[in-house]
């Protein structure tokens, strides 16, 4: 069975049509559908209010618990031997499933593996990287990252030399769609949950390479992702009192002492490399 868990937070009409590909999809391996509710302010409780799906089981927290702790909510009632952790404003495609189990059944050591995700336009979606830099945020949200020296170690980090026609392992994959062997986490451990928003799938990935399983990047199974990135729609000083912003910056830099440096120096140095972007 695949356990595929979906943490919504008002995206009522992405979660809908999310459902509803994944219905029309016609998975033919047994599977169940959890999602968490991470106490949405728009439609959504009304929405999954009237869900009536024998297979679909819904959690609703009375108030947002962040990312990473929704997830494990819903490992820890999962009754799959894989879990399917998708977003809200993923299109799963016909046989995408399928092609991500089966090249998990045939690949034992792999812990992690993740989809090709392609824009609403088809257009391929970077989606597996290299493991990040504590500049590496600065420059994708800066003009530095289109002068030509640091564009190149933007494409190195993107991986941007890599064809994303064959299957192959990498540092992390996005966190938008993850297809998880479950045994392994008895190795690895749920998500952190000190992280709120962000980074934790770059810290899931990078625990899974240390106990030994690896991440691939698969993509023979492509899903649609309509991807917003939050943290970056707001410019200049309205950037300053954006919530999205600051919870990206607090998760960037627990995730730097963490496997970085953890000293006090490390972390005051990349909040003023920020402020200084930001302001």
């Amino acid at each position: 069975m695949i356990s595929i868990i979906i943490v919504n937070y008002n995206q009522k009409n992405f979660l809908e049509e999310c459902l509803k590909s994944i219905k029309e999809a016609n998975i033919s391996i047994n599977y169940e559908i959890i999602i968490i509710d991470n106490h949405s302010k728009d439609d959504s409780l009304n929405f999954l209010g009237k869900l009536d799906q024998a297979n679909v089981r819904v959690i609703f927290n009375p108030e947002n618990f962040g990312f990473s702790y929704a997830v494990n909510q819903g490992i820890r009632i999962s009754r799959g031997e894989y879990l399917l952790i998708l977003n809200p404003d993923i299109i799963v495609l016909p046989k995408s499933v399928e092609n991500l189990y089966q090249f998990m059944e045939k690949n034992q050591k792999v812990g992690i593996a993740g989809p090709k995700l392609i824009n609403p336009d088809k257009t391929l979606q970077f989606s597996c990287f290299r493991f990040p830099k504590f500049y590496i945020p600065f420059l994708r949200r800066s003009f530095l990252g289109k002068i030509f020296f640091f564009k190149k170690v933007l494409q190195n980090y993107l991986l941007a030399d890599y064809n994303h026609k064959e299957p192959k392992e990498v540092d992390w994959l996005l966190g938008a769609a993850l297809f998880v062997r479950k045994k392994a986490l008895k190795d690895v451990g749920l998500m952190d949950e000190r992280y709120f928003l962000y980074f934790e799938d770059v810290d899931w990935c990078r625990r899974f390479h240390l106990k030994g399983w690896q991440v691939f990047y698969y993509p023979k199974s492509k899903m649609i992702h309509f991807y917003q990135r939050l943290s970056a729609q707001k410019r200049g000083i309205k950037k300053f009192f954006d919530k999205i912003m600051w919870i990206h910056l607090i998760s960037g830099i627990k995730y730097f002492r963490k496997w970085s440096a953890k000293n006090k120096l490390f972390s005051i140095l990349l909040f003023l490399i920020f402020l200084i972007y930001v302001v």
